[in-house]
């Protein structure tokens, strides 16, 4: 596909890919080795971010030949360049030379302590070191300076879940909830978070919190069996009275028909049959609804 491309095609495709901060890094790497590595003069004041873009992607696909190579190039052009050191750091990380990564990130941190890249990737080097208590501490100091970055809470809510800290993990989510309330993702992963802990009260939270995600998505089929598995818990286990039960019965057999109504619209009548889908639903719906 590349080789067929022109150069404008070939730095449209690039372009598009930055503006929408979106990356395929295969097609990056086999367009500039196809179509602009030989005629990227062409490109004009453009080429550095090209550089950069390439760099990027050839060490997401392990061609440090390449990435060498434009990292040569920015150096050049800018000798002085933080943005290039970081690039240079991400090269020692992709050849699992972390001491020289780290070295890079601490100098580029003496010339600018507030450099937020350089302190996320010490957090990625420790990580890989499978050093979590200390990424987490890490990444807990680097949310104190940039409380807005809700990749870093994302990032902190996943490395706490990686230790089982749930209580910790819930919190980060909090914070994304309040961040973005119409992510469904979020209020999903916050309920899954809820329903692993356990207890009433929690399952109470991961229904809730369930339900908004299906609200927000009625897509969201992960909701839905969770909605389905928490109301049914509360239907059977929960020490509250009748009519609480009641209520959650109701959740349950409507997020149960939900689920049927998905797999009967996305999967042919044979494959319902083969699988059992169908039959295991009604089944669970005429179960509660029988209780």
């Amino acid at each position: 596909m590349a080789q067929q491309m022109s150069i404008d095609e070939a730095r449209t495709i690039l372009k598009k890919f930055r503006d929408d901060q979106t990356r395929d890094s295969d097609l990056v790497v086999n367009i500039w080795d196809t179509v602009l590595m030989d005629s990227c003069q062409k490109l004009g004041d453009e080429l550095w971010l090209v550089y950069e873009q390439v760099c990027t992607a050839a060490l997401d696909c392990q061609r440090y030949d390449i990435a060498e190579s434009c990292i040569q190039a920015l150096e050049n052009k800018f000798p002085k360049s933080i943005r290039v050191r970081r690039l240079q750091g991400m090269l020692y990380e992709a050849r699992e030379e972390y001491s020289e990564a780290e070295e890079e990130y601490k100098s580029i941190l003496e010339k600018d302590e507030t450099n937020m890249y350089a302190r996320k990737r010490q957090v990625a080097i420790l990580k890989a070191r499978q050093k979590i208590t200390e990424a987490i501490h890490k990444l807990n100091e680097y949310l104190k300076s940039f409380m807005t970055d809700y990749e870093a809470w994302n990032e902190l809510c996943d490395l706490y879940l990686s230790q089982h800290d749930y209580n910790n993990a819930a919190f980060c989510l909090e914070e994304l909830i309040m961040s973005n309330p119409h992510n469904h993702l979020f209020h999903q992963k916050y309920a899954e978070i809820r329903y692993t802990q356990g207890g009433s009260e929690n399952m109470e939270l991961a229904r809730t919190y369930f339900a908004q995600a299906v609200k927000l998505n009625p897509n969201n089929l992960r909701a839905l069996n969770g909605l389905f598995l928490s109301a049914s818990y509360l239907a059977v286990s929960s020490g509250k009275g009748v009519k609480d039960k009641q209520v959650n019965q109701k959740y349950a057999v409507w997020a149960a028909e939900q689920i049927k109504n998905k797999y009967e619209t996305q999967q042919a009548e044979t494959q319902l049959k083969e699988t059992k889908v169908k039959e295991c639903i009604d089944k669970l719906i005429e179960s509660l609804q029988t209780n």
